[in-house]
């Protein structure tokens, strides 16, 4: 199974640490890192704009990826959220199959 790294920003530590709760609760993130104090500098409608944003490094697999999305969008403030997933090309054996085991419960 193929873990992944998603990413997302959120304009504030309540909603980041409220969508954390949810991706966990419905089996979507083994674990999801809450890293405040991001600056972001992005061109949004044709205008360059800089946020302050918290930022969840969220571990999952490609399997639970879809409800991740799912659960992602539904509980994010943004018209259009920052939600990408890299592979983790390697990492602790033992952590990688927690990751698998943690998602995959919930699929039953």
């Amino acid at each position: 199974m193929t873990v992944l790294i998603v990413f997302s920003t959120f304009p504030d530590e309540a909603g980041a640490r409220e969508a954390a709760g949810k991706l966990i609760e419905v089996g979507a993130a083994a674990c999801v890192s809450i890293l405040p104090g991001v600056s972001s500098v992005y061109r949004w409608q044709g205008k360059t704009e800089e946020s302050s944003e918290v930022l969840l490094m969220i571990k999952t697999t490609q399997e639970a990826y879809t409800r991740l999305e799912s659960a992602l969008k539904a509980c994010h403030p943004y018209e259009l959220p920052e939600i990408l997933a890299v592979r983790a090309e390697a990492g602790l054996p033992g952590y990688l199959e927690w990751v698998v085991q943690e998602t995959t419960h919930h699929n039953k």
